[in-house]
Order: structure tokens, then C-alpha cells, then sequence
């Protein structure tokens, strides 16, 4: 039988050494890392059967980055996470998705070794398909324009103009192109706004039906929440080393359409005075 081969990251330098002393006496082959970008230079140019992580090094959720990187890198590794944290509820349910196991720490050595041999036995709990934050729009954004519908339709402000489901959802498909677009480009957040014709189209179309701008603000806010609860909805697909700057990005791309939308709105509210 090979050697079990373990990464383990921790940003303790005692708490390094002593596992990994541990481990190795225990008949596995260990690599350590202090932090994110050791370990994913490791991840990168070697093979592991484990990645034993901590999960705060030192910013709080870096070992979740660690853990996306090598199901990446080799979805067949067992990853356990450590965590001083025992009752994270909520939370430790979504880490899963990622994680294979949550471990509390401090934790008995002799325990983690066994449960290292466990679950190299077992492998992981199951081979998940990680996507980008892109990936999850593209493929779902049907379902999450009909998220988006079903608030709009308990707002009664915005159903007191009344029109299709077609008209009234048909301009998101192209917010969803855009928003995709801008998730594949290497744009910054923050920088300067697309012009789009189809945002700007959107917002006379909406002051033409009777809108209000509170109104053209309220949808677009909407729209963010269903986008966000969509992703919820996909955690357990979502690559974690780029949610946050997909979150960032998806929220900056949106508030750039409303501002277009909201300029020809205006525009157009002007020109009818």
C-alpha cells in the first residue's frame, strides 16, 4: 500500500509542528504549509491523498479557499478542516458542502489520525462538480428570474402597474449575458461602466408603463437578492476561492445598469416636462 501523502495548512506554528510530527510518526508522508498562498503553491505542483486545513489563517474562512483549490486541483483528496469554532450552525452546514469533516480544535492527535485512515477508506463524501460564480448564472438563470418574479409578484407597489410576465421579465435575459460577460472579464471593480443599451432601454420602457424611479430602484434591488439567493441555493457547487469577488462584481455590474437605466428614466421624465 503507498504512503498517504497529507498537506497540512495551519498558520500556528506549534500546532504545525506537533501534528505534523504526529502524522509522520504515524507512517504518513507530510508537507506544511503556514498559509493560503504556500498552500496553494503546493496544491499546484503535487498530489495529495489529504488536506488537513485550519480554517482561519489568519482571515476568518482562508482554509474554505485552500479547500476549494484542491478540489480543483484533485477532487479525489479527503479534505478535513480544522476549526476553534464547535458551534457554527448555519455556517458549518454550508462548510460542508465543501469539507468532507468539520474537526474541532484542539483536537486529540491520535483522534485525527484515525479519522484521517476513516475517511482515505471511505473517500470523500461525494465527488462535487465545482463551478465559477459565472458557471451558476449561466446555468441557472431561468430559475432565477423565476425567483425574481415570485418577490416582485408580493410587492405591491410594483404590481400596481400592471403587465405580462413576458414584459416584465424579458430585459433580464440580457442583464444575465451581461452580468456573465462581466464575470468572465478581467474588469476591476469599480471601474468605468459599459455602456448598455439594453439598461437604458429598460428604464424608458419601465417610465413609459407608469414606473416611478422608486420603483426602477426597488426591482433592481430585487434582482440582486434573487441572484444571491440563487447562489445560496447552488453552495454546495460554488468555487468559495472566487465567491467573494464574484459577489462584488455581480453587485457593481447591477448597480452600472440601474444607473443607466435610472439616466435615460430621468432622461425621458424630462423631456416629457
Amino acid at each position: 500500500m503507498s504512503i498517504i501523502r497529507i498537506l497540512l495548512v495551519d498558520d500556528d506554528e506549534l500546532v504545525r509542528a506537533a501534528l505534523s510530527e504526529v502524522l509522520e510518526h504515524s507512517g504518513f508522508a507530510v508537507t506544511s504549509a503556514s498559509d493560503v498562498v504556500e498552500a496553494l503553491k503546493h496544491i499546484s505542483s503535487e498530489t495529495y491523498d489529504v488536506l488537513v486545513t485550519d480554517l482561519h489563517m489568519p482571515e476568518a474562512g482562508d482554509g474554505l479557499t485552500v479547500i476549494s483549490a484542491m478540489r480543483h486541483a484533485n477532487p479525489l483528496a479527503v479534505t478535513l478542516l480544522l476549526t476553534a469554532f464547535p458551534r457554527m450552525e448555519a455556517a458549518a452546514q454550508a462548510i460542508l458542502l465543501q469539507a468532507d469533516e468539520i474537526l474541532v480544535k484542539p483536537m486529540d492527535a491520535t483522534s485525527l489520525v484515525d479519522v484521517i485512515k476513516q475517511r482515505v477508506a471511505i473517500g470523500p463524501v461525494r465527488i462535487r462538480e465545482i463551478e465559477s460564480v459565472a458557471s451558476i448564472l449561466e446555468r441557472t438563470t431561468q430559475a432565477a428570474i423565476q425567483e425574481w418574479y415570485t418577490r416582485i409578484q408580493t410587492d405591491k407597489m410594483l404590481m400596481s402597474v400592471p403587465m405580462s410576465y413576458e414584459l416584465r421579465c424579458s430585459y433580464l435575459h440580457q442583464v444575465f449575458r451581461d452580468l456573465v460577460s462581466r464575470l468572465l472579464s478581467s474588469e476591476p471593480i469599480g471601474s468605468n461602466e459599459v455602456a448598455s443599451s439594453a439598461a437604458a432601454q429598460h428604464g424608458l420602457d419601465r417610465r413609459r408603463l407608469g414606473y416611478s424611479a422608486a420603483m426602477l430602484v426597488e426591482e433592481s434591488r430585487m434582482l440582486q437578492v434573487s441572484i444571491f439567493q440563487t447562489l445560496q441555493n447552488n453552495l454546495a457547487n460554488i468555487d468559495f476561492s472566487l465567491l467573494l469577488i464574484g459577489v462584488m462584481t455581480i453587485a457593481d455590474e447591477i448597480d452600472s445598469q440601474l444607473n443607466q437605466a435610472m439616466a435615460s428614466f430621468t432622461s425621458d421624465s424630462l423631456s416629457a416636462a
